[in-house]
């Protein structure tokens, strides 16, 4: 069901992978299309219209940007996507007070940019504290606070996680960040256009943003920066002051009107499409645990974006199950590192064991989403993990009520 061809004639799988890409609203591409051809001036061009027409443009996607978090419309600063935001967020703040602070706090199971900027600002002689989680993804506040040293710049916490979908207590972060006059980063590049966010209310300082995970272009994002109180950040680009001076650049006009009107849609569409996949999520979790016996759903049940589903299938290793499921695009709790087929990191954090670790899937639900879609997937999912645990002795020695725990394995 709601397959289509690629040109060769061959059916193309159904797409449940909105955590790693969402397809543009034809909204938002209308929106994109007049600046790709008629209007394509350079928006910093001062002297005659073409550029006064692509910089009216630019402004306006900006306020429809802030409008999204409640910000003020210079606050936007556009980017290339989120790793980009994430890195001049983290980067940026973190040489520009570095006479003073050198200490930065964020989580263990943030993304990868995030994780890997800090550890680029320790070759530079900062100090980071990885935060453990909890079993069920969340941070531990008190953890949190008593982190804090006297010369910490900046925490940086993301707000739902790509992997399991976690949803971290925001505005706690906040509360506690302002208290002690230190800035608050979150990456809500999974958040935004999905669940309300208010930089104010949630008292955040720096938000980095991507376009292509909330149905707009590919290539663009933004961050956003406060400005009372004021946050200030070394740039990573020099060049002609575009953006305050932070990201020079010609910012490309047609990706930021994409940017801004993907934000306009989700904020008018957000309470309907929240609902909705509300509904299918709990339909898909329903139907597979009541079908298939040892399905763990990792990461916190209610505090939680209901979109990103991921369940770990007892013995069942996961990238089998994925080829198996070949006509449904997915993607594994597990990714493959070089030769060594390693867990995935978030999910090590939860302390997911080892095997469980390997036999996850994430399950993605969009705006697009079918309920038919849902259903076939559970389908192929059910018949598949019976299949192969059928093939699996472990399967069977669990049947015959072997505690697998306590046998001694050999090494050859």
């Amino acid at each position: 069901s709601g397959r289509t061809s690629d040109g060769s004639g061959a059916p193309r799988p159904l797409y449940m992978d909105v955590q790693a890409t969402t397809p543009l609203d034809p909204r938002v591409l209308d929106s994109m299309l007049p600046y790709l051809t008629a209007y394509y001036g350079n928006p910093h061009s001062r002297t005659h219209a073409y550029g006064w027409e692509s910089e009216a443009a630019m402004e306006n996607a900006r306020r429809q940007v802030a409008d999204l978090i409640g910000a003020d419309s210079r606050e936007i600063i556009f980017t290339s996507g989120a790793t980009e935001s994430n890195n001049m967020a983290i980067k940026g703040v973190a040489r520009f007070y570095k006479s003073r602070k050198k200490h930065i706090i964020t989580t263990q199971t943030e993304h990868k940019c995030v994780l890997d900027s800090c550890r680029s600002l320790e070759t530079e002689g900062f100090r980071v504290t990885y935060l453990p989680v909890k079993k069920n993804g969340l941070i531990d506040l008190k953890e949190l606070e008593a982190a804090f040293q006297p010369d910490t710049s900046l925490v940086s916490v993301m707000t739902v996680n790509n992997e399991i979908g976690v949803k971290q207590p925001i505005c706690d972060i906040g509360e506690i960040c302002r208290a002690r006059k230190i800035f608050f980063h979150t990456d809500a590049a999974q958040a935004i256009g999905k669940i309300p966010m208010d930089v104010n209310n949630m008292k955040i300082d720096l938000m980095s943003i991507s376009g292509h995970k909330i149905y707009g272009p590919k290539g663009v994002g933004a961050l956003y920066v406060r400005r009372r109180p004021r946050v200030r950040l070394e740039p990573l680009q020099s060049g002609g002051g575009q953006e305050r001076g932070l990201r020079s650049g010609t910012v490309p006009t047609p990706l930021a009107v994409g940017l801004g009107a993907a934000c306009e849609v989700a904020q008018q569409e957000m309470e309907y499409d929240h609902k909705r996949i509300l509904q299918l999520a709990e339909r898909l979790v329903r139907k597979i645990m009541s079908e298939v016996p040892d399905v763990v759903m990792n990461g916190d049940r209610e505090h939680r974006y209901p979109g990103c589903i991921n369940l770990s299938f007892a013995y069942v290793e996961g990238e089998s199950l994925l080829m198996a499921l070949k006509d449904v695009a997915l993607s594994s709790g597990s990714a493959c590192t070089s030769a060594s087929l390693e867990p995935s990191y978030v999910l090590r954090a939860i302390g997911t064991d080892e095997d469980l670790a390997h036999s996850s899937i994430r399950f993605g639900i969009g705006r697009f989403t079918t309920e038919e879609e849902v259903d076939y997937t559970v389908q192929k999912c059910i018949q598949h993990v019976k299949r192969l645990r059928e093939m699996s002795p472990l399967w069977e020695m669990v049947q015959d009520g072997i505690d697998l725990k306590s046998i001694k394995w050999t090494q050859h």
